[in-house]
């Protein structure tokens, strides 16, 4: 039986050389650290949902550090040590934390880099490339019997755990992306997000192709695949737009001053200037 918790990467290995990239097993090894993390914590989330969570961070309007972003998205404790016990979102050694962030670390810069290359077309080399999983075509995949322990509607679609994470992300930092006053850059932020909010949904269309391979089984629409790229096109749009923006400034109220002969706010009947205005 095949892993289905294994990704899936949609670089094709004759477009790019191997060392430019993480190689497939370092992305391998990013989920066996949060499988054995699942193991002891249920709802520590698979590296697909990550690889959206990380590309909506690097989006984002302010620059948000590992401290606070990390707990939120493995379910830390602010003060979490390493095998905390069952139960407890934690990493089992200071090793495993170690190597979880040098390679999260090392994707991070992948994608960044991604997203500020000037790339015309999804099929450029440096262009964005999430790491995601086929689900439904693993499945399909299975001997009839093995199949019949999954039910169809209960499968993420293809993309749809990666829109979940950016999404996430999103929601925990809802002050982050809040709309310009500019509507024609609202407009353009509200489309970008809506066309990663429609990935969030199921594929019921006709599984008319396989995302990864020719041969494999279709396991997913053609306008699924569209949509994935209408998505990545908002991620770029999206890193553009906070880019071009720059960090939210907070509006400072500055109090009313009284006027020098105005009756003190004290109450004590005395004009500004022979109390609290000396």
């Amino acid at each position: 039986m095949p892993d289905l918790q294994a990704p899936v990467s949609l670089l094709s290995a004759a477009s790019v050389a191997d060392d430019e990239f993480m190689p497939p097993e370092a992305f391998d090894e990013l989920d066996e650290i949060l499988s054995e993390m699942r193991a002891r914590y249920d709802e520590t989330p698979q590296w697909e949902f990550c690889e959206g969570f990380m590309a909506a961070l690097i989006c984002c309007r302010r620059v948000i550090p590992e401290s606070e972003y990390l707990p939120m998205l493995l379910g830390l404790q602010e003060a979490q040590e390493p095998a905390a016990g069952d139960d407890e979102a934690s990493f089992a050694s200071q090793a495993q934390q170690e190597r979880f962030t040098e390679l999260w670390r090392a994707r991070w810069a992948e994608v960044s880099a991604a997203l500020d290359a000037q790339c015309k077309t999804l099929e450029d080399d440096d262009c964005y490339r999430p790491e995601l999983m086929d689900v439904r075509a693993a499945v399909a995949e299975l001997p009839a019997e093995e199949q019949a322990n999954f039910k169809a509607d209960e499968l993420p679609a293809f993309a749809q755990v990666w829109a979940l994470g950016f999404m996430f992300a999103v929601e925990c930092w809802p002050e982050e992306w809040l709309p310009p006053r500019d509507k024609d850059v609202a407009r353009l932020l509200d489309d970008a997000l809506e066309a990663v909010v429609a990935m969030t949904e199921d594929d019921t269309g006709t599984p008319e192709v396989s995302p990864f391979t020719e041969e494999g089984p279709p396991s997913t629409s053609i306008a699924r695949v569209n949509a994935l790229g209408e998505a990545i096109w908002a991620v770029y749009d999206l890193r553009e737009l906070w880019r071009t923006l720059g960090p939210r400034v907070d509006t400072i109220r500055k109090e009313v001053t009284p006027g020098r002969n105005d009756v003190c706010f004290c109450g004590s009947g005395k004009k500004y200037k022979k109390c609290h205005g000396q």
